[in-house]
């Protein structure tokens, strides 16, 4: 139990840390930083799969079409998000991505209503209303419905899904993902090497190290993520996956000074809410199941 909080506690951190990274990489264009996480993301996980000669899954996916299909889903939606986050983070939106992944177990809820015909308990309607009317304050005050959120939202709750309906684990689902996504990766990095058009070949030897170390920055947390997750209950895990955004949200306000004002605050304070009274529901429900097994 305790190595899992830790584990969790170090994995959401992580990813809260992130937009400091990345705005370390804001003379990259994204696209590119984005096509280097892929590829060394991919060749760690290679490195991670040789040490533990975990190879076996792999001849299985490629006996089943559908499982591929799933994966290559779930690529596409992790590719979508991965490139809007890192823009949002190198021009300025840190506040919005945060806010994209606080929505996001509500929008989980809501997928799992929507695809999976799953019921909603009366307390979690009245959550997803509060994080609703957030939005819909949001919208109002800025002209726009928070676009980048929602986005970055969606894309994570639809991969959050695919990826809890597969049979693959988290180190071999990503290894997967990434070896769909290589090729195309690899394939773009060579036209723009081939057209002087990489900003990696011509930056400066601490740019370089930094974009080849995104790929085991990409895929370490997320192995520890798997490992507190087999030591820790979902509710607890569940309720600590907002030390990331909240760590974002910190980061964009204090560190970067994006702005984010009273009526902001208020768009925030629905969605929040609709937060609280979700993770309270969820722990009460989770402790009338245990006592009822009891």
């Amino acid at each position: 139990m305790r190595k899992g909080i830790i584990y969790a506690a170090a994995c959401y951190s992580a990813w809260g840390l992130f937009p400091i990274y990345f705005k370390a990489l804001h003379s990259v264009p994204s696209v590119e930083i984005l096509l280097h996480r892929m590829v060394w993301a991919f060749a760690f996980l290679l490195l991670v799969l040789s040490v533990r000669k975990q190879w076996a899954w792999l001849v299985d996916v490629f006996r089943q079409p559908k499982l591929l299909a799933g994966f290559a889903a779930s690529a596409v939606l992790l590719l979508a998000n991965w490139f809007l986050y890192i823009w949002a983070i190198n021009n300025d939106r840190i506040v919005d991505a945060s806010l994209g992944y606080f929505m996001t177990p509500l929008v989980n809820v809501f997928l799992g209503f929507i695809l999976l015909k799953e019921r909603l308990r009366t307390v979690q309607w009245g959550a997803i209303t509060c994080a609703g009317l957030g939005v819909l304050w949001l919208s109002l005050q800025t002209g726009h419905p928070p676009w980048i959120a929602l986005v970055l939202a969606s894309t994570f709750g639809m991969y959050g899904l695919l990826r809890k309906t597969a049979a693959l684990g988290a180190l071999e689902g990503l290894s997967l993902e990434t070896m769909i996504l290589f090729p195309f990766a690899l394939a773009y990095l060579t036209y723009l090497a081939l057209n002087n058009q990489s900003v990696f070949l011509q930056a400066a030897t601490g740019t370089q190290i930094l974009l080849v170390a995104v790929g085991p920055i990409t895929a370490i947390p997320l192995l520890m993520f798997a490992a507190a997750a087999r030591r820790i209950p979902l509710a607890t895990l569940g309720l600590m996956q907002y030390i990331s955004p909240t760590i974002q949200l910190l980061i964009g306000v204090w560190l970067y000074h994006e702005q984010f004002s009273q009526e902001r605050l208020l768009g925030f304070l629905g969605i929040w809410s609709g937060l609280l009274i979700y993770s309270v529901d969820s722990l009460r429900f989770s402790f009338m199941n245990k006592a009822t097994a009891n």
